[in-house]
């Protein structure tokens, strides 16, 4: 899937991508500030979740609960200073479990990552666009 558009258009983007049936485990890459955050809010109230979300920055993960009672996992990697630190906090429990993981920063664990997972590349364009592929 590939699209360009501008952040009003996210909730849309976010549904075109989860009709595309992506992997539960999807990386999102970009430059910081691209608005990969802002897009896994948008996938996570497009799933059901109703709380309030957050970047995980300091926190490595957030958990939320989706309306069918899933979960939903959202990772921040940008702080971790090695993988040493992901398996710490047991992220083979959380890639593993059949529920959905948005990570940013997965370059940050790459020996660690499922094989079987979707990616999400955004670019910011000149006109404040974005360009998102899903692979």
């Amino acid at each position: 899937m590939n699209s360009i558009f501008s952040i009003d258009q996210l909730e849309e983007v976010a549904k075109q991508i989860l009709a595309q049936n992506p992997k539960k485990v999807i990386l999102f890459h970009g430059e910081m500030g691209v608005g990969k955050t802002t897009l896994i809010k948008q996938l996570c109230k497009s799933l059901g979740v109703t709380g309030a979300t957050s970047s995980p920055t300091f926190s490595l993960v957030n958990e939320y609960e989706a309306d069918d009672n899933q979960l939903v996992y959202h990772f921040d990697f940008y702080r971790l200073n090695d993988e040493v630190e992901a398996l710490d906090m047991g992220i083979d429990d959380y890639l593993y479990s059949g529920n959905w993981c948005f990570i940013e920063w997965a370059e940050k664990i790459p020996n660690l990552i499922p094989q079987t997972h979707s990616v999400i590349t955004i670019t910011l364009l000149d006109d404040g666009k974005r360009s998102l592929q899903l692979s």
